[in-house]
């Protein structure tokens, strides 16, 4: 079997061990899935992130509430061990892990590393807070408990996250080889320095089995390479041997006989002319003394050769307009770039502290960073553009060379300078070689493997022995293969194919390691290097990629080191090295915050994601629900100090307003989960896109639960000390004082655990929403249209009920500018212009308070979207006789007089009777009225207005009237009459009532007549409920069903509400059963029966919507299926109608036409399929060819005895 590299899509491999055992239907061994799977390991590197992350949390919370065990000196340290290690880590992740998987699964990798650069600004600010001057104070050390809880839970739910996700991907998408070959580059992109410490600190978190299942790994993962895997065991193990080498007896340097013994060996000499050229003389003895640190400036030679190299490259580019090599240039810019930005690094973090720390060059490393970054930004420009490049380009592209020459030479000469002679008054010479040796190990092993052979052809050959030389002194015994392995990829770049080890050390390096010996074969008795070429263990540098001379001399020779190759190709790593190693910067010097765009994948060409330059679209009401969020967060993480003073008022007040943010960020993110997400999946493009952002909204729903929980802990730990107070306990005995001692610490102990948990919340929140703003924000900008960004606002509206809008427009307007709030009310009423919105939305916002209007007594706490709603209906529908005539209202007078008038049984003179009879019944019953008010007096002047209660169920004394079950009467604003409901006012009345003009109600336990409201406020009653469920805008109660209030109806409808178990299409304007599948038609709702005529919008019976999109009364449909199968408005077939046209198919088999219609067709509309077609001739069915229904109607009848079917 083989280990792979993917290289620009593909794969090569190299020598692996091969899977046992079954395979699955993905073709994996499931026993290596879950126990030998290379991608195990990174488990094991979230084990012992997690530990150090408990550690870390556990020591501040220690300091913040005085327990033992809090050291603000040993708290730093941790801190910076944490971030080095956690930084290198998702740096490799970016440059390795994440890219492959974007290659495979597109959409998955941009969101984690986007979270990479959240998390840098949450260390940021916890080392600014480290460093702050208020350390003994206990706000501060609350603070700073809260921040790293706050990083606990951010990387804890990052990592959860990667193993929910991103490791199943890998495992699914990937061979068992190519993991293997994605951790070892993974492993080869950590710098030297870090994973000599990583390794031996994940061996030591992790338990001893998973250490021995971790070395069982390794030994898949690393090349089968003995030299490789003593290198990379020996790190795990720890062993670290602080002697160094010492110098062989047989120095082939020279001693300086007139200096001092104190500086050691003089083994060349090194000076620096005019032109800051290094000349070098190994075998000469002068009287100048030589320093180690000296070698620096050949970093500093090699490096503007190089980039002498790129400006003479980019000219040539110019005068000969050859733009074919483009990508070849591209990837040496790259190449030197990340050699300049390693050798800042090393600068900022190993030299210029051990000289001075006062020396600073952070200002030119970030302002060569900035040049590199617009050279590749202009090469680039050229490559898409193309053979339309001018020649302003190519002008660009050499002064740029030119200029990041300069910058780079100016600023070499600074340092060479101001840093290198007091390192050379200062140090020893052996310091000053440890310098060197530990500034080359802070570049990764895959770079130092290209970075060696470049250095060192750039020499002469005494100056690479002088280097290698230094680098073997510095080095500490436990480093022997390591510098076995420099040595020998230093020697590749030696032109003549000579071996520098042999010569600067006195022999060969590989003789050294008897474990080795064995691997490089007999021929290598002396030296390093080998006469012949072993291809599988070479790895040469890709000439192309680092320079152009150097390809040319390399191939004078085929005479290469023999010690192994990494196996990991440039090509693999593409250009994320770069901005890894950029990223690595920020651990050298205090940084910024990152930039909300991502620095990754700049091989993909992304849409700006400036959010102020985007014009105003629907979407962005979505997020201008993000700054709501971000500013109540905002309050959280600030008041959440004030919880330790035991205030309850406060303490009631912010718990009312975690809970309004809670169920309002739950109907946020249902919304998205439920409706955003899955439009943006839809999009073949886009998949994957959001399943990291789902993951969020469980994992935030998880953390809000917690703060629920804690803040209703503490509210009882409040009132516990209260009552303890009160009692009197504390001044009759120790005991008590000892109890409400303990009582105290508890409640401040859980405070600061409330304080840093409202910390996380906000930290992991305002992460949340940075990356959706900054990742899926613009992709509604390229792939919906303005009409598809407000059909999404609409459904998203429309499954928000009336008491969370009412909770949510003042909140989030409050958050928002004038303009930002016309701009989102106008969104709002243009994505509900079919609908009654702006009608309710007056309603409320004029008449009423932004509480919720709807009160369930069962549970008198805001419940959000989860509060009980439902809808104004009644199943006793007034069936009137002749007897009643005079007691019917309009629209029942007016329904009778079309019943009368279709009723075909009637004599035309009884039916003229009747129907003028029922036109002028209203004046009739009115002339009744009057007269029996004139000559009769009421028993009780409270009974004509009726104030004596009415009963739903008068045996059990029950409430109410046949229509509702309730506990009171409404007086009715158009005749004061006091009435159970409008149905039962509409009865014996010649008017309708107007039920939301009622202003006042009678309870009819206690007779008082009051303001309308949800409970009697009399004494009494003791606040008695009117009904389960009361809404103030329909002035409606019901004891009985489940109602809810729909703003975009604007009345109370049967159901559990809008978003649970229906949503209102702003289209149709009625509300519907969720997912359901329907026709939409504008205003579908708002028109009459066609069997009945009565209004369906406001109908109280139950309404039937047809596959066609008309509706009609459930009961109305039920009678005229009888006798038809075809919507009354379109003639469609109003259900499935498969069996009846296959029973009307057998039919027409069994008759046998008249011979003189048996050839005649007839030209037919199907009402069905909405097309033309021809069917046999028949008197009453026709059956439509293209679709099979009878639904059709006879346009033509063809007479033509030839016509064919």
């Amino acid at each position: 079997m083989a280990t792979p590299e993917i290289q620009n899509g593909s794969v090569s491999v190299m020598a692996a061990a091969p899977l046992a055992g079954p395979l699955d239907q993905n073709g994996h061994s499931a026993a290596a899935l879950r126990v030998s799977s290379p991608i195990r390991i990174f488990l094991f590197f979230h084990k012992a992130i997690r530990a150090e992350l408990d550690g870390l949390h556990r020591s501040a919370m220690a300091l913040a509430t005085n327990r033992g065990g809090g050291d603000i000196k040993q708290l730093t340290e941790k801190c910076h061990f944490l971030r080095s290690i956690y930084k290198h880590h998702c740096n490799a992740e970016d440059e390795v892990i994440f890219p492959a998987l974007d290659i495979r699964v597109k959409n998955v990798a941009r969101t984690y590393s986007l979270e990479h650069e959240g998390e840098s600004v949450l260390f940021d600010q916890l080392f600014a807070l480290l460093n702050n001057s208020m350390k003994n104070e206990e706000s501060y050390k609350r603070e700073l408990a809260s921040c790293t809880g706050a990083l606990k839970t951010s990387i804890s739910q990052h990592m959860s996250k990667e193993e929910e996700q991103v490791f199943p991907l890998l495992n699914d998408k990937f061979s068992f080889e190519e993991q293997a070959s994605l951790v070892w580059q993974f492993l080869c992109s950590i710098p030297v320095n870090m994973i000599a410490e990583f390794l031996p600190w994940l061996a030591s978190s992790i338990s001893p089995d998973e250490r021995h299942d971790m070395r069982k790994c390794l030994h898949k993962i690393i090349p089968d390479e003995k030299l490789l895997r003593q290198i990379i065991f020996t790190w795990m193990d720890g062993l670290k041997i602080c002697n160094k080498r010492k110098c062989y007896e047989d120095d082939p340097r020279s001693r300086s006989s007139g200096s001092p013994n104190e500086y050691g060996h003089r083994s060349c000499e090194s000076s620096q002319n005019s032109d800051g050229d290094i000349r070098s003389d190994c075998g000469a003895t002068t009287s100048s003394l030589y320093f180690p640190i000296d070698d620096i400036l050949l970093w500093h030679k090699a490096i503007e050769k190089e980039l002498i190299d790129i400006a003479e490259a980019a000219r040539n580019i110019k005068f000969n307009e050859d733009f074919s090599d483009l990508s070849a240039f591209n990837r040496r810019l790259q190449f030197i770039a990340e050699v300049c930005i390693f050798h800042s690094i090393a600068e900022d973090k190993v030299i210029f502290p051990a000289v001075d720390a006062e020396i600073s060059f952070v200002q030119e490393h970030a302002e060569e960073e900035s040049e590199f970054d617009k050279f590749r930004c202009l090469i680039e420009s050229i490559e898409s553009a193309g053979t339309n490049s001018s020649a302003e380009f190519y002008s660009k592209l050499c002064s740029q060379a030119d200029h990041i020459m300069e910058t780079v030479k100016k600023h070499f000469r600074n340092e060479e300078s101001q840093v290198l002679p007091l390192a050379r008054k200062h140090f020893s010479p052996e310091r000053q070689r440890e310098l060197l040796y530990q500034s080359l190990c802070v570049m990764p092993l895959r770079l130092i493997e290209s970075f060696l052979p470049w250095l060192v052809w750039s020499m002469g050959e005494d100056e690479a022995r002088c280097l290698l030389y230094n680098m073997l002194i510095a080095a500490p015994a436990s480093d022997t293969a390591l510098v076995t392995l420099f040595s020998g990829w230093a020697c590749k770049g030696c032109p003549g194919g000579i071996c520098l080890s042999s010569f600067a050390i006195g022999g060969c390096p590989v003789e050294e390691i008897k474990e080795t010996k064995e691997n490089f074969g007999t021929s290598c008795n002396s030296c390093a290097c080998s006469s012949t070429l072993n291809e599988s263990r070479t790895c040469g540098l890709a000439s192309s990629e680092v320079s152009g001379t150097l390809s040319q001399k390399a191939s004078q020779t085929n005479q290469f080191c023999c010690v192994p190759g990494l196996g990991v190709s440039r090509n693999t790593l593409g250009m994320n090295s770069l901005s890894a190693a950029k990223s690595l910067r920020s651990l050298s010097f205090v940084p910024s915050a990152p930039s909300l765009k991502s620095s990754l994948f700049n091989w993909e060409t992304e849409t700006d994601s400036n959010i102020s330059d985007l014009t105003a679209r629907p979407i962005d009401t979505i997020f201008k629900f993000h700054k709501a969020i971000r500013k109540d967060l905002e309050y959280l993480d600030v008041e959440s100090g004030k919880l330790s003073d035991c205030d309850e008022n406060f303490i009631r007040q912010f718990s009312g307003r975690f809970r309004l943010l809670f169920g309002l960020y739950r109907a946020h993110s249902n919304a998205e989960d439920d409706i955003v997400f899955p439009a943006l999946e839809s999009n073949e493009t886009l998949h994957n896109v959001s399943h990291s952002y789902t993951l969020d909204h469980k994992q935030e729903e998880e953390l809000f639960e917690d703060i629920s929980s804690a803040l209703a802990e503490l509210s009882q730990l409040h009132e516990n000390l209260n009552a303890k107070n009160v009692s009197g306990n504390l001044s009759e005995s120790p005991s008590g004082s000892s109890s409400h001692s303990n009582s105290l610490k508890k409640y401040n102990e859980l405070a600061t655990k409330i304080q840093g948990m409202c910390k996380s919340i906000k930290v992991t929140l305002d992460n949340h929403v940075m990356r959706e703003e900054v990742e899926l924000w613009p992709l509604f900008d390229l792939y919906f249209s303005v009409e598809e960004q407000d059909k999404l606002i609409g459904r998203i509206i429309g499954t928000t009920g009336a008491e969370v809008l009412q909770s949510m427009l003042p909140w989030v307007t409050s958050a928002l500018t004038q303009e930002e709030q016309n701009k989102m009310m106008d969104t709002w009423k243009n994505a509900t212009k079919n609908t009654m919105f702006s009608e309710w939305l007056n309603e409320w916002w004029e008449g009423t308070s932004a509480a919720s209007s709807h009160v369930s007594t069962e549970n008198n706490s805001s419940q959000g979207y989860e509060a009980h709603e439902s809808a104004d209906q009644s199943d006793n529908t007034f069936k009137p006789g002749w007897k009643d005539i005079f007691r019917m209202n309009q629209n029942e007078l007016e329904a009778e007089v079309r019943r009368v008038s279709r009723d075909s049984t009637l004599d035309p003179r009884r039916k003229a009777y009747l129907i003028q009879n029922l036109m002028t019944s209203r004046w009739i019953a009115s002339q009744q009225k009057i007269s029996q008010a004139r000559t009769t007096k009421p028993e009780d002047g409270e009974d004509s207005l009726g104030c004596s209660p009415s009963f739903r169920d008068s045996e059990k004394q029950i409430f109410g009237c046949k229509h509702y079950k309730r506990n009171c009467k409404l007086r009715a604003a158009c005749c004061g009459k006091l009435v159970a409901c409008r149905f039962c006012h509409d009865e014996v009345s010649d008017h309708t009532m107007d039920r939301k003009a009622t202003s006042h109600m009678m309870c009819m336990n206690c007779r008082q007549v009051q303001e309308v409201g949800p409970v009697c406020i009399t004494p009494s009653c003791n606040a008695l409920p009117m009904a389960k469920y009361y809404c103030s805008s329909c002035k409606f109660f019901d004891d009985e069903r489940e109602i809810y209030h729909c703003p975009f109806c604007n009345l109370c409808r049967v159901g559990k509400g809008l978003g649970v178990d229906l949503f209102h299409c702003m289209t149709c304007n009625c509300c519907l059963p969720m997912n359901a599948d329907h026709k939409c038609i504008e205003k579908g709702l708002e028109t009459n029966c066609p069997i009945c005529c009565d209004f369906l919008f406001t109908s109280c019976t139950v309404v039937r919507a047809l596959p066609c999109g008309h509706c009609m009364h459930q009961s109305c449909f039920q009678a005229y299926a009888c006798t038809h199968y075809g919507c009354p408005i379109c003639s469609k077939s109003m259900g499935d109608m498969s069996v009846f046209f296959g029973m009307l198919d057998a039919l027409m088999a069994s008759q046998v036409l008249p011979e003189e219609y048996r050839n005649q067709c007839q030209d037919i509309l199907c009402n069905d399929c909405d097309r033309k077609g021809t069917a046999p001739f028949h008197w009453l069915y026709h059956k439509c060819g293209l679709c099979g229904s009878y639904s059709t109607r006879v346009i033509k009848v063809d007479r033509d005895p030839n016509c064919s079917t």
